[in-house]
């Protein structure tokens, strides 16, 4: 082994585990990001002093962010990287006050179907 972190065909090599730490749990209490949860910029929270402490993987998803609101899936596969990762690193992200998530409306508090076909019968018929 020459003990090169570089592959010819694939580039330099960084396995999930080194870029959070070992960790595979986001933050102290264990959130858990949905894949659909959105991730946005939080203003107050970022500045350029406070961003170059962050990690390269940290700043890249600042930056997928800072354009528009994404997804937890959509963050992972514009950066390309596992999923599990996107969440350490959201986590982290979250606890710093660099981002707001919104997380998803759980199906208990949608409408019922019933309801918004009544609507949409009563609007077809104005």
């Amino acid at each position: 082994m020459d003990g090169q972190w570089y592959d010819a065909d694939a580039g330099p090599l960084v396995r999930p585990y080194a870029m959070t730490g070992g960790r595979t749990k986001p933050g102290p209490h264990g959130v858990r990001f949905d894949l659909i949860a959105l991730v946005v910029v939080d203003p107050e929270g970022t500045d350029s002093d406070t961003e170059a402490l962050l990690g390269p993987e940290h700043r890249a998803l600042l930056r997928l962010c800072r354009s528009e609101t994404q997804s937890v899936a959509e963050l992972a596969a514009d950066a390309d990287l596992p999923v599990g990762v996107v969440r350490v690193l959201l986590g982290d992200l979250l606890e710093g006050g660099h981002v707001k998530v919104s997380r998803p409306v759980p199906p208990a508090q949608l409408p019922d179907e019933r309801i918004l076909r009544e609507v949409i019968e009563g609007l077809r018929a104005l």
